[in-house]
């Protein structure tokens, strides 16, 4: 029954994640800016002005920060096309001797089976229209624009009623969860919410130290737009594992682009990988605490979840659903199961 509730569980996740990607990054979205709310109501603000002005805050914010980085954006997408004909053009040229190796082993190999008899090459594939393959990438690429602009706006005004209500979500969802061995329901809800909201600060601000450090390494190393790549970099780090891959891909196909020996190209995937190993060694332990104490092992295999399940919404809040649930757990039934499996 477990193993059957588990598959449909994740099956309703991944059929309803237009649904429940919205809900889900509204509540840890909400998790971040309540204290906003609280501290203005101190001073008799009402909760709905104080919401009103945080969402058009937001608004304000991104359309700032995208009108700055539209232009080297726009450039980069330019030079995207000859940056990877380039740099496939480099691989090429490393692999070919392997090629000639495995031609000449495939050879031998017939010459020994079949009588040096050589079957007949087989015919190339044939070639797709570009027309076709150009209308499949703009359907397919403003489909997902309309759902992120979608999921976008459903997350906004989730984010504002649950902050033009104040507490009324919290004292709900305490009235309606089983009684806690440990502590109140309110607080449980609290207590959770502040291990969201502790994350997503000191996440944010661990991601511009090491924004700014790979920035600027890699202008000292040459390798074009080092702000562009800052920016990837404090965005990609909110997605655990998996945005340090992507990182490490995508400058590795840069640096084949721009440079020509093998230790340049090298240099850069590998700088990023030596500052991140430091930011997650040295850096996240001292920042992080005793309040996100979590299983290594559980973090990847929840952030693969999330991403299977939710794409990048899910690798996102992957460790925010992971720490509240353990909350939740240890809060209810201290020394249970899950909270046990959670823990670091």
């Amino acid at each position: 029954m477990i193993v059957l509730a588990s598959i449909a569980a994740a099956a309703a996740l991944y059929f309803g994640r237009e649904l429940f990607v919205p809900i889900a990054l509204a509540l840890v979205f909400t998790a971040l800016l309540r204290p906003i709310v609280d501290l203005l109501g101190r001073f008799h603000i009402p909760a709905a002005v104080t919401a009103t002005v945080i969402v058009l805050a937001v608004l304000g914010l991104l359309g700032t920060g995208i009108f700055m980085l539209s232009q080297p954006v726009q450039e980069w997408v330019a030079e995207a096309p000859r940056t990877f004909a380039a740099a496939r053009g480099k691989i090429d040229k490393l692999r070919r001797p392997v090629q000639q190796v495995t031609q000449a082993v495939e050879k031998v190999q017939q010459e020994v089976a079949g009588g040096g008899k050589e079957g007949k090459p087989a015919a190339p594939p044939p070639a797709q229209g570009s027309s076709e393959g150009g209308t499949t990438l703009l359907a397919h690429i403003f489909g997902t624009t309309t759902a992120l602009l979608s999921g976008f706006i459903e997350t906004l005004v989730l984010v504002f009623l649950l902050l033009a209500t104040g507490s009324l979500f919290h004292r709900k969802v305490a009235a309606i969860m089983p009684a806690p061995a440990k502590g109140t329901a309110e607080e449980t809800v609290e207590e959770a919410e502040s291990v969201v909201r502790h994350y997503l600060v000191v996440t944010a601000i661990i991601n511009v130290g090491q924004g700014i450090a790979v920035g600027l390494v890699m202008k000292l190393i040459g390798l074009p737009n080092p702000a562009l790549w800052g920016l990837l970099t404090f965005l990609l780090e909110f997605l655990p594992y998996l945005g340090g891959f992507l990182m490490i891909a995508f400058l590795t196909v840069a640096a084949f682009a721009s440079f020509d020996s093998v230790g340049k190209i090298l240099l850069a995937p590998g700088a990023y990988l030596a500052i991140t190993t430091i930011q997650n060694n040295v850096v996240s332990p001292f920042a992080y605490g005793n309040r996100l104490q979590l299983n290594p092992v559980m973090v990847l295999v929840s952030t693969l979840a999330g991403y299977a399940l939710w794409g990048v919404a899910g690798a996102f809040m992957a460790i925010p659903i992971l720490a509240a649930i353990k909350i939740f757990a240890d809060r209810l039934r201290p020394g249970s199961r899950l909270g046990t499996a959670l823990g670091e």
